[in-house]
């Protein structure tokens, strides 16, 4: 190793050091305003991602691991209002993964350790998979078969009597089916449909509402008034027999059949696997179902199967080795900036980009998030080097939600916006009545590009198999350079291009003229008009339809619009002044009338729609997390097609919340307003 490399490898740990002491500090400012004063500033998913952060960067320097970090902990302070006890045995914590690589890992060292200790070599292990609820962790003791005292988790040795709350929920027993003494774990945890219904009669007594159901959970557990306990009808699922360890079943699936027989509520979904990857499978699977269960699921929980096995792995720091928490990429996650980028869009307005390095969140990897506009960069003090919180629901671009100023490093520098387009070097002018900022060339390479990839995109004439790349290759190649040249291309065109096959080159083409024939909405879409979306063109189609019928030819689009006056737009509902202005420009532009006779010209033709029944009239929607049978904004064009309305924001106002895969915080928001929550298929059985 070279004097250089040496010296980078020593500046690069100082550096890592500095970063663990200061992720060590936010993590626990975090855990006490959580765990002691029951008080939240960030979600759970961004603090497991710093502490995942932390774990990582500890386990590459064991040497900088101290007995106080806070992976070497397992619970917060005990709280002084409750008499301490002292558990038969530790609590302990589980070892979190969140890729196939990571759980992967864990059964190659779990195979390696077997081996080590036993001299055989483990070619599969049998897992016990079950679900993780998002709950409270509670240790229950008996003696001769009755409950004697049911305690928190504590610090992992010392928890909170909680009895007498204990006592109220029904799905705990108080007398076992056998006269035994022993230690059970289990998870209490409050349902849907009841935190539904107790923020509903909240609500309506004008009273603060209930955040999240975990804290509903730890709230009701921690009442000195059992009363107010028995109020909150908590549930409870137990999983593990912990003490005493010579009387447990000889594996994990026994162990569960034998505490129903026992009398407790063990949860069904319990799976007996033969290899990691049959694990890696149910882990998979189950984000597409755990919407339909009446409680919350944050992952899975995989056990070592054997007994024996388990005792031969042990423990290591504050976690079993048997034991491995699967966790869904949450839709939050921590990353440091890294750069900030500016981006052109198809209207010419720059967008700054937060760039860092990729990070999971919400099942997709991002290295990248929007800024939006300056405003939002000052609002925010965003600084290059910061770390961020980035948040990202379902298929929604992701955005920087918040800073930890406590991480921010000496040498982070503020961004300042530049004079010049990084496409064209044209003059940035910022718009009067808009925070936005715009490249001044309105022939600049990257906007033109931008309007391109726009008019072929699935809002707009959907060309199957040609995609920004191909756009792209096409001009650069010279052979397009305005949307109407799109169709005027011929299989020999498309041929010499790199990557184009005769039978490629043939597809596209026969794509390109099946696409010829398009609906109003789509080409409407198409023509990338400044302000107006998807959503917007179908409020516009909604307000003119009434009056001029519809517009079923390029002709009439052009008749109808050229005459509009600015006035006559603004009075058509959920259309404003710049959306109205904006049309009005576009139809007095010549190149734009050009543009479409050239179209025209090319053999478009706007297809006959049939009218549609108004079956959703005044109804307001709102979507969170993906869909599995369409894309949002398809979803979106149902809705507005049969008369309803679509919003980004829950609100009093909202009639339905349509969830998906990966909801985000719009989920909690309408259990807080008592907004109907419908889910994929509800809302297909609704539009039909």
């Amino acid at each position: 190793m070279t004097k250089k490399d040496l010296s980078g490898k020593i500046l690069a740990k100082a550096k890592d050091k500095k970063r663990i002491i200061k992720l060590r500090k936010e993590i626990e400012y975090h855990r006490h305003l959580y765990h002691v004063l029951d008080k939240q500033e960030i979600s759970d998913d961004a603090l497991d991602s710093l502490k995942h952060e932390l774990l990582k960067l500890e386990e590459k320097y064991p040497e900088f691991i101290t007995p106080n970090s806070p992976t070497q902990r397992i619970g917060g302070k005990v709280l002084e209002k409750f008499v301490k006890t002292k558990h038969k045995t530790k609590q302990w914590s589980l070892e979190d993964a969140f890729s196939e690589k990571e759980i992967k890992d864990w059964d190659q060292r779990i195979k390696k350790w077997l081996l080590q200790k036993t001299g055989e070599n483990f070619p599969s292990i049998s897992y016990c998979t079950e679900i993780k609820i998002d709950g409270i962790h509670i240790v229950l003791t008996y003696e001769q078969g009755l409950l004697k005292t049911g305690a928190t988790r504590g610090d992992g040795q010392i928890g909170e009597d909680i009895t007498n709350n204990i006592r109220t929920i029904e799905a705990i027993p108080l007398r076992l089916k056998e006269k035994l003494s022993l230690v059970v774990e289990g998870e209490i945890f409050i349902r849907k449909t009841v935190f539904q219904e107790i923020n509903r009669i909240r609500e309506k007594n004008g009273e603060t509402l209930l955040a999240n159901p975990r804290n509903a959970s730890a709230g009701a557990i921690r009442q000195l008034n059992p009363a107010i306990t028995r109020k909150r009808h908590l549930d409870f699922f137990a999983y593990d027999i912990s003490w005493p360890e010579n009387n447990v079943p000889r594996n994990q699936f026994e162990e569960l059949q034998k505490l129903k027989q026992l009398g407790f509520k063990v949860n069904g979904h319990v799976v007996l696997t033969k290899n990691i990857n049959e694990v890696i499978e149910i882990w998979e699977d189950w984000p597409k179902k755990k919407e339909k269960e009446d409680y919350w699921i944050d992952g899975l929980v995989v056990k070592v199967n054997l007994r024996q096995y388990q005792l031969a792995l042990g423990f290591r720091g504050k976690s079993p080795r048997w034991a491995l928490a699967l966790k869904y990429p949450g839709e939050e996650a921590t990353a440091v900036i890294k750069d900030i980028r500016l981006s052109v869009g198809r209207t010419g307005k720059i967008t700054p980009i937060a760039i860092f390095n990729p990070i999971k969140i919400a099942g997709t990897m991002v290295s990248r998030a929007s800024l939006h506009n300056m405003d939002e960069i000052k609002r925010l003090d965003i600084r290059i080097g910061d770390t961020a919180i980035i948040h990202k629901a379902g298929d929604i671009i992701p955005q920087v939600k918040k800073i930890l100023r406590n991480l921010r490093p000496k040498n982070g520098y503020s961004f300042k916006f530049p004079l010049k387009c990084p496409s064209c070097g044209s003059k940035i002018v910022k718009s009067v009545k808009e925070v936005n900022y715009y490249c001044s060339n309105k022939h600049c390479g990257d906007l033109s590009r931008r309007k391109l990839h726009y008019f072929i995109s699935k809002s707009g004439f959907d060309i199957d198999g040609m995609g920004p790349k191909i756009i792209d290759q096409l001009i650069d190649g010279e052979l397009i350079s305005g949307p109407a040249d799109i169709f005027k291309l011929e299989k020999s065109d498309l041929e010499p291009i790199e990557r184009f096959a005769e039978k490629s080159a043939l597809n596209l083409i026969q794509a390109i003229n099946h696409s010829k024939k398009i609906n109003f909405h789509n080409f409407f879409t198409a023509l990338g008009i400044k302000h107006l979306g998807s959503e917007m063109v179908l409020l516009l189609k909604q307000g003119l339809c009434e009056k001029y019928g519809s517009f079923d030819s390029i002709d009439k689009i052009l008749k109808i619009f050229s005459t509009l006056k600015k006035e006559e737009i603004e009075t058509i509902k959920g259309i404003g002044p710049k959306v109205a202005e904006s049309l009005v420009d576009f139809f007095q532009n010549k190149v734009n009338l050009k543009m479409m006779a050239d179209l025209k010209r090319n053999g478009i033709k706007i297809i006959s729609e049939k009218k549609k029944k108004v079956i959703l009239q005044e109804k307001t929607f709102v979507f969170t997390g993906s869909l599995d049978s369409m894309a949002r904004d398809d979803a979106k064009k149902v809705v507005i097609d049969l008369g309803g309305k679509t919003s980004e924001l829950v609100s009093k106002r909202t009639n339905f919340l349509v969830t998906g895969k990966n909801p985000g915080s719009k989920y909690s928001q309408a259990v807080k307003l008592g907004i109907a929550i419908i889910n994929e298929k509800e809302f297909l059985k609704l539009v039909k």
